[in-house]
């Protein structure tokens, strides 16, 4: 029963649970059964919140008696480490914040508590959301649950442990944050679905900031469905973040018709870089043939100021990074190193104890774009540019309704993959971060496998706010893929 249980998407479970085919207590303990039996293999947890994952489906189990409750009422949901949760040890896999409990709950958290999810814990990620294989935690690694020749290989990042957790089938959802490509990416190497919405769509308040411009929350689920049914829960304004959009939230899941007769998709040249690996293009290909024969019409389209995307993003990124990290200096919360030596010494034993080697490079990065003498030349240049590329995306979607192009330029790959420089593994972000510098919806599924067996993402971009068109498109190709982990 458990395992059965464990393996239904969002929306099975939901339907399951309104028919009394089994409670949410059943479905919770199914979850942290497998949680408990796998975790130590994939550390895809940080923190196992047991008791009070119990506590709440018991609640949802007597709404559900009453015949009431929310939209995804008795649910289990895992939660990025990122999101600050009320009372809940919440560490951004950092050392930095050892022991720290927030007395105050994300608003993104506290909309799924309304709408009856049930909390099974806190997943692991690279730390402060900043990687791309998960490889970066104080609390050590996340193992994906695909393997070659016998070995785990990585989850993809930053949202790693949430992209493990779906793909292990010890959550049905999970929570994660998307700044250059962290839900896009792992959903693609892990062989699930991830949507980062448009920025503003999600409230940012009560997550863990990385780059505040960049930063958007959303899910990783199984199925295009079930990212529709959690948007609908997670989004909306916000008062208490400024860059919150003031918009109403649709019902997703209802725009899903699978009918894209007449849509035009757009394919565009410069993400078909020299060298890129054949079976990704191949899958990418076929997606747009796919789409063609279910009554697209596929457009070729260029947008000429990819090229400078990552660069662009790794000077933006890094220079919030420095300004966002700057509040942890061992004073009022987390970790707290050399207190004895003055203050001065407090801020310096603790940054350094307590900051992993990525974390430390970025903020170094982010603090010389942002100097004096360079910041013209770096920062406010790099800004610049940013608006080039959302201008680029802006003139595309004169002509086509979505834009399709690969979310990865690799399948997953092994822990024992030494890149030359930090460089390389930036690379894993080149067909994600346009995107997220134009703020617009982004969603990754399941493509198909490679010659290894092993899985390749399709990514489909949209107009600002135009999530719906995003799914539904997202939607009719994965029913014709109908790809099967």
């Amino acid at each position: 029963m458990a395992n059965r249980l464990n393996a239904l998407t969002l929306a099975e479970m939901r339907d399951g649970l309104k028919a009394k085919k089994f409670s949410a207590t059943e479905l919770t303990e199914a979850h942290l059964a497998e949680i408990e039996k796998t975790n130590g293999e994939y550390n895809a947890f940080i923190t196992i919140t047991r008791d009070k994952a119990l506590e709440m489906a018991k609640a949802s189990d007597a709404k559900l008696a009453k015949g009431q409750g929310g939209l995804i009422e008795g649910i289990p949901v895992a939660v990025k480490d990122l999101f600050c949760t009320k009372d809940v040890l919440t560490t951004a896999a950092s050392h930095i914040l050892d022991g720290f409990k927030p007395q105050y709950e994300s608003t993104v958290t506290q909309k799924i508590w309304n709408e009856g999810g049930v909390m099974l814990g806190k997943t692991n990620l690279d730390e402060f959301a900043m990687g791309s294989a998960n490889i970066t935690s104080y609390y050590g690694p996340v193992k994906s649950p695909w393997k070659k020749d016998g070995k785990h290989l990585v989850p993809g990042g930053s949202s790693g442990g949430s992209s493990a957790a779906v793909a292990a089938n010890l959550a049905p959802i999970a929570l994660g944050t998307d700044t250059g490509g962290s839900i896009r990416q792992p959903a693609s190497f892990c062989g699930i679905t991830g949507i980062k919405p448009t920025y503003g769509r999600c409230s940012r308040w009560g997550i863990v900031a990385f780059a505040s411009s960049l930063d958007q929350a959303g899910p990783l689920t199984r199925t295009v469905r079930d990212s529709a049914i959690m948007l609908s829960v997670m989004c909306g304004h916000d008062a208490k973040d400024s860059t919150s959009a003031l918009l109403p939230v649709p019902d997703f899941e209802k725009m899903l018709t699978g009918n894209v007769k007449g849509k035009k998709i757009g394919i565009p040249k410069e993400y078909r870089p020299d060298g890129l690996n054949v079976e990704i293009a191949a899958i990418w290909d076929k997606g747009a043939k796919l789409l063609k024969e279910a009554g697209a019409e596929i457009i070729d389209i260029s947008l000429p100021h990819t090229k400078y995307a990552l660069a662009t993003y790794y000077i933006v990124a890094p220079a919030e990074c420095s300004s966002n990290l700057a509040r942890y200096d061992g004073v009022r919360y987390g970790l707290r190193v050399g207190a004895e030596d003055g203050l001065t010494s407090m801020y310096e034993k603790t940054r350094a104890a307590g900051f992993g080697h990525e974390v430390k490079r970025r903020i170094l990065i982010g603090t010389y774009v942002l100097s004096a003498g360079y910041y013209d030349a770096y920062y406010k240049k790099a800004q610049r540019v940013r608006w080039l590329i959302a201008e680029d995306f802006r003139k595309a979607f004169e002509k086509v309704d979505a834009i399709l192009t690969p979310t990865a330029p690799s399948a997953p790959f092994g822990f024992d993959y030494k890149p030359s420089d930090p460089v390389e593994m930036y690379l894993n972000d080149v067909f994600t971060v346009p995107t997220s510098l134009a703020g617009l919806p982004g969603i990754s599924i399941p493509g198909g496998l490679n010659k290894e067996g092993l899985p390749l993402g399709l990514q489909l971009i949209g107009k600002a706010f135009d999530e719906e068109t995003v799914l539904n498109v997202a939607y009719a190709l994965e029913q014709v893929i109908n790809f099967n982990q």
